[in-house]
């Protein structure tokens, strides 16, 4: 018994100078970026090394059967060993479908200008991560669900007994799996990329993060709008930049008749011409209506992306202003009032009182 008991010990202390030298070998890889493993790697395995360390320790004991000898106890330990054993390999198993995605999607780069393709490529392996990690999370969950006896008679006996009960779930699970399948449809037809300009709610913002069930938009003023993906499925929203990231940015000034338009387009032209905002392809200017007071001045300018649009199209329209003011004052919206004199009264009080 003793000899038993020293064995397991001698074990048991291998067992833990294995998991730290395991533990310090991921570290020094992850500050290595010469390899594909993240520099987390030892804190993301940590606690899936730890449980299969256990399981491997409790395998141990079963094999010894003078620790543990009774029946029940060994079937006991046999489930919990099997329970570790599938809990630890589900999660290396997450841990690698996270590595390869990060790995390959180093080598797009959504922070360029044109970054269309990597939008596209970062939406789609975001959410087939998304459904990987689910589908692995089922799959481990239903092999541990099976290591309990009786789990058929379990669902036979909730299928025959809870008839409203699964109506119920099932109208529930119809509205989850609908908003899944949303997730889905939006990785393979792509309505929306991540980084995408859009209006929904009558709020501009961009797309920040894209989930399985629901997606986050930020809002220009930092609020973050959280809307379920079904809403991109079933209801319209504007996007700028759903085909390439370059927009027209829109100024509307409204002026009096007499303005003189070629000066201000001229003034225009300059005022682009001397910014970095603009990307030389875009340059109008047209009236666009007329009222009984003012005529409608509409300034098209394009630029690479939203901000640098909106940016832009601040600074055409407070420099335009300026001009206006400075060279054309009597030209800003005014009202007119004319006043017609009446012919002067007679004098002679026997005026209008003759019949």
């Amino acid at each position: 018994m003793e000899d038993s008991t020293r064995s397991i010990l001698i074990f048991l202390a291998g067992l833990f100078v294995l998991y730290f030298l395991l533990h310090f070998l991921l570290k020094k890889l992850g500050k290595d970026p010469r390899n594909i493993l993240p520099h987390n790697i030892a804190s993301r395995l940590k606690i899936p090394m730890i449980t299969l360390f256990f399981a491997v320790a409790i395998q141990a004991g079963l094999i010894n059967r003078e620790i543990i000898t009774n029946e029940s106890q060994i079937d006991f330990f046999q489930h919990v060993r099997s329970i570790l054993l599938i809990f630890s390999f589900t999660w290396f198993i997450i841990v690698a479908i996270r590595i390869a995605k990060n790995q390959f999607l180093k080598r797009f780069d959504v922070s360029e200008a044109d970054n269309l393709r990597a939008r596209k490529v970062y939406t789609q392996f975001n959410i087939i991560e998304r459904i990987a990690i689910f589908v692995v999370v089922l799959f481990g969950l239903g092999i541990a669900l099976l290591t309990f006896d009786g789990v058929e008679e379990v669902g036979v006996s909730l299928l025959t007994s809870a008839g409203i009960a699964g109506i119920i779930l099932g109208l529930s699970a119809q509205k989850v799996f609908g908003t899944i399948f949303a997730g889905i449809q939006i990785a393979i037809a792509q309505p929306i990329r991540l980084d995408d300009v859009v209006i929904v709610e009558g709020e501009w913002g961009r797309i920040e993060e894209i989930k399985l069930t629901y997606v986050v938009v930020q809002i220009w003023d930092k609020r973050r709008l959280v809307l379920p993906t079904t809403y991109f499925i079933e209801k319209p929203f504007q996007n700028w930049t759903r085909n390439s990231s370059d927009i027209l940015g829109t100024v509307y000034i409204y002026t009096d008749f007499d303005l003189p338009i070629d000066k201000l387009r001229e003034e225009l032209t300059r005022l682009l011409n001397a910014t970095e905002l603009w990307d030389r392809k875009v340059n109008v200017i047209q009236v666009t209506d007329l009222s009984e007071k003012t005529m409608e001045l509409r300034a098209l300018m394009s630029a690479k992306d939203a901000p640098t649009a909106w940016d832009l199209r601040v600074y055409a329209r407070e420099n335009l202003l300026k001009y206006i003011q400075k060279n054309f004052p009597d030209s800003l919206p005014r009202t007119r009032l004319e006043i017609k004199e009446e012919p002067p009264r007679s004098k002679d009080p026997s005026v209008g009182l003759q019949k």
